[in-house]
């Protein structure tokens, strides 16, 4: 059931959040062993959190649509009294004292929060297979990758764990999986969600996201975590549809059956040719590259210091990268960020939504490190983030709905609008919901 399912459920005393947790910690004990999507279950403090839900709505206190429910959180989020690991043994063990601010945004809403998800090492992957707890594994096909680097909490929910889960994405960490998993995937704008108590990456560029089964579970946790108003929007979208090889090589079949998709849920679209329209020596997962390995380097300095030899080899290389980008070069990064922010600011004037593919590929096997698309060797890690890096370099609120399958695999599609417009987003997404149910 979803989020939403629940909450009336609850209110019609056809279940009770105790009942609740037990399903769900039922289901992770079922599912974890083989999909790992669980770093930590926290079983004490969600039963305790679930009496307390209970009590207070037999007293008639609600404290919202969230109240009672079971969600989840990556585990770079701080909760008091438990680890945050990072997904690497540098930082295993360290006891956070205080909860994130998304964290008791969450408490105060009434959520129950039953653990801490996988991740990739210190979220710096796109394909979840990096981590001192083992990699997260998609539940349509466990052989293949859940994508990173929220995949637990992609899988958490696409497997049915629990209806609602945090994650963060500073390339694509929260849209990559959920793509790659089949749920919906929510990047809010940049700051429209407090980042205190989350570990972070690249600073510039990282935001707490979501994940959920449906677009009205997405808005109902963006509400509880956002600190920004929403105002709900319906009625006929203008949209852009920015064709997916302007930016990188992709799959030519999933263009086709996303576009089509859109165009059969009854948006009329504007294939936007050229995106980005101007010329530059670097394309623009190079540009974002170069930001995010600076400024990771910057956050990870003292783990390569300290215990290099305990973070994982692919993701210590990484590292060592970003030690070797000067300031001039992150500087002609910076700038070229600017520039593209002011062409996603001009085409969000003409258009109420960006539409393109999430992600350009299907999910690749555990393990691939590299993927033939149209004829060409593609390292698998840019495959994935180079249609989602674009809009953490501009800031925008972006979601990836969940449009079908191909090769037996989930696809989706991403939809981008300007800060402020995040109703018209949900109510977009939930358009393209309504046409996949058919």
């Amino acid at each position: 059931m979803t989020a939403a399912e629940l909450a009336r459920a609850l209110r019609r005393r056809e279940t009770s959040a105790s009942e609740l947790v037990d399903a769900a910690l039922g289901r992770i004990r079922e599912l974890n062993p083989s999909l790992n999507a669980f770093a930590l279950i926290d079983d004490e403090g969600a039963r305790a959190a679930a009496h307390l839900a209970d009590e207070q709505l037999v007293a008639g206190v609600d404290l919202g649509p969230l109240h009672g429910v079971p969600v989840a959180v990556k585990d770079l989020i701080d909760m008091a009294g438990l680890p945050t690991s990072c997904g690497s043994a540098t930082s295993f063990g360290a006891t956070a004292t205080e909860d994130a601010e998304v964290v008791r945004r969450l408490r105060s809403a009434g959520a129950v929060i039953i653990g801490k998800t996988t991740l990739h090492e210190f979220a710096y992957g796109a394909t979840g297979d990096r981590s001192v707890h083992g990699a997260s594994r998609n539940p349509t096909d466990p052989s293949r990758m859940s994508g990173g680097s929220s995949g637990g909490s992609a899988v958490a929910v696409a497997a049915g764990m629990v209806p609602l889960a945090l994650g963060t994405d500073t390339a694509g960490s929260v849209r990559v999986p959920a793509a790659l998993c089949g749920v919906v995937g929510l990047k809010p704008a940049y700051d429209a969600v407090p980042s205190t108590g989350v570990y972070p990456l690249a600073p510039t560029l990282d935001h707490v996201g979501l994940f959920a089964a449906t677009s009205e579970d997405a808005l109902i946790g963006y509400q509880a975590i956002s600190d920004r108003p929403l105002s709900l929007q319906s009625g006929t979208f203008s949209v852009g549809w920015i064709a997916p090889e302007s930016i990188a090589v992709t799959d030519p079949r999933i263009d086709e059956l996303t576009r089509q998709f859109v165009v059969s849920a009854g948006f009329t679209i504007d294939i936007v040719q050229g995106f980005p329209t101007w010329q530059r020596r670097q394309s623009l997962f190079e540009i974002f590259s170069t930001l995010q390995g600076r400024e990771a380097f910057r956050v990870h300095e003292h783990h390569l210091d300290a215990d290099a030899d305990l973070i994982d080899p692919e993701v210590r290389a990484r590292l060592h990268h970003g030690r070797e980008i000067s300031d001039q070069l992150y500087a002609r990064a910076d700038e070229a960020r600017l520039e593209l922010r002011v062409i996603v600011d001009e085409l969000l004037s003409t258009y109420d939504v960006l539409a393109l593919p999430t992600v350009p590929i299907v999910a690749p096997a555990v393990g691939d490190r590299s993927v033939l698309v149209a004829g060409t060797d593609l390292e698998v890690r840019r495959a994935l983030l180079s249609l989602t890096s674009p809009w953490n370099l501009a800031g925008s609120p972006a979601v990836s709905v969940p449009t079908g399958r191909l090769d037996g695999l989930p696809i989706a599609v991403q939809l981008i609008t300007a800060p402020g417009n995040e109703g018209l987003l949900f109510a977009a997404a939930r358009n393209l919901e309504i046409a996949l149910a058919k």
